[in-house]
């Protein structure tokens, strides 16, 4: 393979991503219509959510496990495959019942495989530009999200209903699965060198130990866990608030509530990432006083979102959250990859995920259906002020590995 190869992967797992968050993300835009004719209640909602996010808990610890192990070609690929035939099922869903079965548990387990194994090749291929190709990477998904709301918007005028767009959604990401059957290649595991003779002997039990006795990583995860259960609300729940408060029809709010937020995203990670790869090299700490910052700031700017009077606002709020949500993804990953030996990075994005979906299942489903049930014309205030405060509380936490730990647990490549 030759010297672009790794830029190459880039691209192929850039791609997968894409329908990754896309396919996610369409739920969210379509939920007026498929909440109305399927006649489900806020609640139900809040149940697809918490068995949603359990599955993606209990299955990437697997695939974490496997991803360490095995071939993450094959892994990435059959992932792509099964969550693009879910995505499809969906489409046919005709009971509530049908909607946690085929996108909960099919297209949520199906998605859980791809992450641990995709990021653990991608820090295979990119060392001094780890952060960069990271960036890129998650940039991916932000166009996913972005872009979800426009296009399942011009597809539901093409062609009728939100059964067909998932359909189409779930057919596009199998094309490029075919795609990945072709190119994607997992040759760092043939080689000689230290990391293939170290994954070869890493074993469950010091893949647990590398993490869970590991402060700095828990410290990180922290933030992690906080970005994901404001992340998921926040994608659940915004292009309702939207619908319901500026009285948008559902397609249109859905695209709103996910264009403007992720456009800025999308610039501020891969800016990020650039900044980053060029100071942290000079300074180790640089990832993680980036991350706490970016809370700090994205914190006051959810709690605005739902307090917002007039659309101009909101949108703006959005667009702020954006930003800081972007300049704190660039490390997500790579701020743990620095204090855990390379053998178990899969594993470990697998440990993260647990932690963040097992929780991300409480807040973003049970704890705001309830919300929202229970709080009528306060409850979008409401929510919001909870997903500040989380965001507040990881900044908090991380800061105890920034001043205290991190030194002490860092690992030199």
């Amino acid at each position: 393979m030759g010297r672009w190869y790794k830029w190459a992967v880039v691209a192929l797992l850039g791609g997968a991503y894409f329908f990754h968050q896309a396919d996610r993300a369409i739920f969210g835009v379509l939920v007026p219509y498929i909440q109305s004719d399927l006649a489900l209640t806020e609640r139900q909602l809040g149940h697809v959510n918490t068995v949603l996010f359990l599955t993606i808990a209990v299955v990437t610890f697997i695939a974490g496990f496997l991803g360490d192990r095995f071939d993450r070609k094959r892994i990435i690929t059959c992932s792509l495959i099964f969550w693009s035939l879910s995505t499809m099922g969906l489409g046919f869903a005709s009971s509530f019942l049908a909607v946690v079965m085929l996108r909960s548990v099919a297209t949520g387990g199906g998605e859980s495989f791809y992450g641990p194994s995709a990021m653990s090749l991608l820090a295979s291929h990119h060392r001094e530009t780890r952060s960069l190709a990271f960036s890129i990477h998650q940039a991916a998904l932000y166009l996913g999200l972005m872009l979800s709301g426009v296009l399942a918007l011009r597809v539901l005028g093409l062609l009728g209903t939100w059964r067909r767009v998932f359909v189409a959604f779930g057919a596009a990401g199998l094309l490029l699965g075919v795609v990945f059957v072709v190119f994607l290649h997992d040759g760092m595991r043939n080689g000689s060198g230290a990391e293939a003779q170290d994954k070869e002997g890493a074993r469950l039990s010091e893949s647990f130990k590398a993490f869970f006795c590991c402060p700095s990583a828990l410290c990180a995860t922290a933030g992690f866990i906080a970005i994901c259960c404001v992340n998921n609300t926040y994608i659940t729940w915004a292009p309702k608030m939207f619908h319901e408060r500026f009285g948008m029809d559902g397609a249109t709010a859905g695209a709103h509530a996910m264009f403007y937020h992720h456009l800025v995203a999308f610039a501020a990670i891969l800016a990020g990432g650039w900044v980053t790869d060029r100071f942290v090299s000079r300074f180790p700490r640089f990832r993680l006083g980036f991350q706490i910052c970016a809370l700090l700031l994205g914190a006051p700017a959810i709690l605005l979102i739902g307090r917002c009077g007039t659309f101009a606002a909101a949108m703006a709020m959005t667009a702020a959250y954006g930003l800081f949500r972007g300049l704190f993804e660039v490390n997500t990953h790579a701020s743990v990859f620095d204090v855990v030996p390379a053998r178990h990075r899969a594993s470990v994005v697998g440990f993260m995920l647990l932690l963040a979906m097992g929780i991300g299942a409480f807040f973003s489903g049970e704890l705001m259906g309830w919300v929202f049930e229970t709080f009528g014309e306060r409850s979008y205030s409401l929510a919001f002020a909870l997903m500040a405060g989380t965001y507040a509380l990881a900044a908090l936490l991380m800061s105890i590995s920034f001043f205290f730990t991190f030194s002490r647990d860092r690992i030199a490549e």
